[in-house]
């Protein structure tokens, strides 16, 4: 174990391994939000309904979703930097033909395979950084992951909307390839070297358990996307994937804690561990209290204010704009100071921000909810890299890739159902600013909750001694 002190500047190999994985995860988040803003552009390009063309995103949504569990396994038996490369190579194949397609078919055949490849990188991401950075470094390392995770979301619909307004629709597609294989050379050189192969034996993947994880995973995701689609929860489109996702998890539960000659994908003995089972469940509520946030906000300045996409989409950029900010500061704190007392302080101001936006009208001028939505973003900021830097600070080298699995699938179950939500509080509200303070005592409530939560988390001095993969520059694995 290095002796380095969690204040000392990290090392610039690591710095640069930091920068392109960003680059990769930013690609993908980047790619899920863009496309959401081109449904009418595609329908009238492809002369088809807008629920077939929103096949093309919910397809790139239920492919990273599936993908996500078998990345819990190849990561090992392939190592981080084979699988890093592979997932770039799929996303650039999948950006270059969806930029080509022909048809709406293709589109969401193309988009599918985008998916895929943003599958295998999105967890990769927090795979690869947790290992190389350490226990010490956990909170500033997922600081810094967290500035993607704040900007990308809010960045994508702008981003498409500046493409659209200037370029093709292609070109939404089509950008991502240049930035893709610049990610990929430089990740050759600075994404480090797993260890050789044969040096250690490798676990036997858990087909059985895939079949299961995978499927049922993405009907919960599914089902809350058609929820959003149906506008309500009742609609057979949305119980019968639910149904059917439930069913699934139930089954890959039952054989994970009853296997013992294949271990399982993600060993769900993880959440016996009071720590871990509070760190994934507010970074899930996190994501939905952060997505709700950011699908209202357009809408009303749309709606409210006469805004166009691409206004709407700048007036929003505070909140993302306030993560962006918060969550290096704090996860560097975090690793000095631990996470609950950060975590307090975040939870709190997110939650008064969210309660300021219950007073906020038609009539209010646009610099507050613009205030509002920076110190939203603040809070959230505060509360999400601590969480995450716990969380890496007390799990085993050998449970990384399980642990970062559950919690990219958790944020992004609360991503979808936070859309869902959001929508079904919109349609049966009686008006558009009476739905969007509804939307905000929704936020209010789901931050209360994970205020409750922070004391669960682990404290300053329960990082166990772990042995983390040192950082070099890289060679062919």
């Amino acid at each position: 174990m290095s002796s380095m002190k969690p204040d000392d500047r990290l090392d610039p190999r690591l710095l640069g391994m930091i920068g392109v994985v960003l680059l990769g995860g930013l690609l993908g988040i980047l790619n899920s939000t863009m496309a959401a803003v081109a449904t009418d552009t595609l329908a009238a390009a492809f002369d088809t309904s807008l629920s077939t063309v929103g096949w093309a995103s919910t397809g790139f949504l239920l492919a990273v979703t599936a993908t996500i569990p078998f990345t819990t396994w190849a990561v090992d038996r392939f190592g981080g930097r084979r699988l890093w490369l592979a997932g770039l190579a799929l996303f650039v194949a999948g950006s270059l033909a969806a930029g080509l397609a022909w048809n709406v078919g293709s589109l969401i055949a193309f988009r599918t395979l985008q998916g895929a490849g943003a599958g295998i990188l999105d967890p990769l991401v927090l795979i690869l950084l947790a290992r190389a950075a350490g226990p010490e470094r956990a909170g500033r390392v997922m600081g810094l992951m967290g500035v993607v995770l704040s900007l990308g979301p809010v960045l994508g619909p702008i981003a498409g909307g500046a493409v659209l307004n200037g370029l093709s629709w292609r070109w939404m597609f089509l950008l991502s390839v240049p930035v893709g294989l610049i990610a990929y050379l430089s990740a050759l050189r600075v994404v480090p070297a797993g260890p050789p192969a044969g040096r250690e034996p490798r676990a036997r993947l858990d087909v059985l358990g895939l079949a299961l994880l995978a499927p049922g995973f993405a009907a919960l995701i599914l089902a809350l996307s058609q929820t959003a689609e149906q506008g309500t929860f009742t609609a057979f489109q949305a119980l019968v994937p639910l149904a059917g996702g439930v069913v699934l998890l139930i089954g890959y539960a039952v054989r994970a804690l009853g296997s013992r000659r294949t271990p399982p994908l993600i060993d769900v003995r993880l959440f016996a561990g009071r720590g871990f089972t509070a760190s994934v469940t507010i970074m899930g509520l996190g994501g939905l209290a952060n997505f709700a946030t950011l699908f209202a906000l357009p809408l009303y300045y749309q709606q409210a204010h006469g805004h166009g996409v691409l206004a709407a989409g700048l007036l929003m950029a505070p909140a993302g704009l306030g993560g962006a900010i918060a969550m290096p500061v704090a996860g560097r704190l975090s690793d000095r100071l631990g996470a609950r007392g950060l975590a307090v302080g975040g939870a709190v101001l997110a939650g008064l921000s969210a309660l300021a936006f219950t007073w906020i009208g038609a009539e209010t001028p646009e610099q507050w909810p613009a205030l509002a939505a920076l110190t939203i973003g603040l809070g959230m900021g505060c509360f999400s890299a601590p969480t995450m830097g716990s969380l890496y600070r007390t799990l085993p080298p050998p449970m990384v890739a399980q642990g970062s699995s559950v919690l990219y699938m958790l944020n992004q179950l609360g991503a979808a159902l936070g859309v869902a939500l959001v929508t079904l509080v919109l349609q049966t509200s009686g008006d558009p600013i009476a739905g969007f303070h509804g939307v905000f005592w929704l936020v209010v409530a789901v931050i209360a909750v994970v205020l409750a939560a922070v004391p669960l988390l682990p404290g300053r001095h329960q990082a166990p001694a772990v042995h983390h993969e040192p950082v070099m520059s890289g060679e062919a694995s």
